[in-house]
């Protein structure tokens, strides 16, 4: 039988130390481990809520910018409009500057003109004097029509009415109604009866009735009315001319106008183009009028005309004028049109006609 092997208990120890050490070490990296794992989810919670915040963070960061980016495109879209303005205003104040200067040049202008006006009236005054016995005996039994009135026409003499045809043109717009922009409005809109009645008017119509007294009875005539059209004042004569020798001719041109209600705006090239439908052309013309031209041959698109654009309107209109053709101007001039005077004392010098502004009371 076989002898047992004796048991070494050292060895036994020394496994029994190494498995709990070993034990030891592993339940301490369990514990350690734990705490880790704990600590890193802590760590994971906190990091997940800093993210959550930043994203917030960053959308609230894109909203703002997309307002942000709104309000920087409604700033240029304000900027662009109010560069535009800008620019308009720089226009208008360059045109009004400019406007000014013409004022400055035709004010100028006029006081000169005032200035030749008054030697003018002088010298007529005195030829007047010397001539009034004999013409008033010539006309008296030379005069189709009789015409009575309280002014003093006499200083009228150096109109020019004679002629083998005679072309009178009458300014019917609105602007015969005052001499003033608010009278106008005002008169344009009460009634007819009373619009007739406007003084400025009355006395164009005096003034064509006396005209119509002056005519010598072997020439022949035509009165057209002109606003932003021109037609004849007797209807249906407007390509022919009429017999200053019949007074019923006279009459007719003279009631038409009496009814006729002062309207629209003022087309001078449209006036002198009704000289073509005349069958000859006139040598005398007289034109009464209150100032320049607001209207061409057509509309303008704006309600409003400048002083600049009524003058060319109104060189443009003079270009249309046959040569060699006087034209007499009767100017009652109206407020806000300071270069009308000096236009139509050009118009009528530079034709070989005259250039006239009757009182208020005259004829």
């Amino acid at each position: 039988m076989s002898r047992r092997r004796p048991i070494n208990l050292f060895n036994m120890s020394f496994l029994d130390c190494i498995c709990c050490g070993f034990g030891a070490v592993i339940l301490l990296f369990v514990i350690v481990n734990a705490r880790s794992v704990a600590v890193q989810h802590e760590r994971v919670a906190d990091l997940r809520g800093e993210v959550s915040r930043l994203e917030f963070e960053v959308l609230k960061g894109e909203k703002n910018l997309v307002q942000i980016r709104n309000a920087l495109d409604e700033s240029r879209e304000e900027l662009v409009r109010t560069e535009g303005r800008a620019r308009r205003l720089l226009e208008e104040i360059r045109i009004i500057e400019q406007e000014l200067a013409e004022y400055d040049d035709t004010t100028l202008a006029t006081v000169e003109h005032v200035n030749k006006l008054k030697a003018d009236l002088v010298s007529l005054e005195e030829e007047v004097n010397r001539m009034k016995a004999a013409v008033e005996a010539d006309q008296e039994g030379a005069r189709m029509r009789e015409f009575k009135g309280t002014g003093d026409r006499h200083y009228l003499t150096g109109l020019k009415v004679g002629g083998e045809r005679i072309l009178i043109l009458v300014d019917c717009s609105s602007s015969m109604l005052s001499n003033r922009v608010v009278d106008i409005i005002r008169r344009r809109n009460l009634p007819v009866a009373d619009q007739l009645t406007a003084p400025k008017w009355r006395q164009a119509v005096r003034t064509v009735d006396w005209l119509s007294t002056q005519l010598p009875p072997e020439s022949r005539f035509q009165l057209i009315g002109f606003n932003e059209t021109a037609f004849p004042l007797v209807a249906g004569t407007g390509s022919t001319w009429l017999d200053a020798g019949d007074p019923e001719d006279l009459e007719r041109a003279v009631t038409a106008l009496e009814s006729l209600v002062p309207e629209k705006g003022t087309s001078l090239t449209l006036a002198f183009d009704a000289i073509r439908g005349l069958p000859s052309p006139p040598d005398n013309i007289i034109l009464l009028t209150d100032g320049l031209p607001t209207v061409g041959t057509r509309r303008p698109r704006g309600y409003k005309v400048s002083p600049r654009r009524r003058f060319q309107l109104f060189e443009t209109a003079t270009r249309t004028l046959p040569p060699g053709v006087p034209v007499n101007v009767i100017l009652s001039p109206m407020e806000g049109d300071p270069r009308a005077a000096s236009a139509f004392w050009r118009l009528a010098i530079n034709t070989g006609g005259s250039y006239l502004c009757p009182a208020e009371d005259w004829p």
